[in-house]
């Protein structure tokens, strides 16, 4: 995969990597500190269906989770590529790696579009 689909690779590995490093860590430590430890209140289960149906929560979730998926994608194919020197093997790396993320973004689309 070279040429005019790499700046476009390149930008979603930005931008989920970006993601990750400013929000991961936000969630993981509501979810695994504050809350568990009664720092602060947990919500409800009514609350956070509540939140989920709003459009813009789907629309943040939806980056949230798809956009990493794409940095983890292209770290890994580039990790096979020179780590392992697997570069004999760049289109199938390469369609397996994006093929994942693609399918991940897919079902993390229908997940948050069919939220009750």
């Amino acid at each position: 995969m070279t040429g005019g689909k790499t700046p476009f690779l390149w930008t979603l590995f930005s931008a989920g990597g970006t993601l990750a490093a400013l929000l991961f860590p936000v969630h993981l430590f509501l979810s695994g500190l504050a809350f568990p430890l009664g720092w602060l209140e947990a919500p409800s289960h009514d609350s956070l269906l509540n939140l989920v149906q709003h459009p813009l929560t789907r629309l943040y979730l939806f980056f949230l989770i798809s956009l990493p998926l794409f940095h983890w994608a292209h770290r890994f194919r580039y990790t096979l590529y020179d780590g392992l020197k697997l570069k004999h093997l760049t289109t199938l790396i390469a369609v397996l790696c994006y093929g994942c993320a693609l399918i991940g973004t897919v079902v993390t689309a229908y997940t948050l579009w069919n939220v009750p």
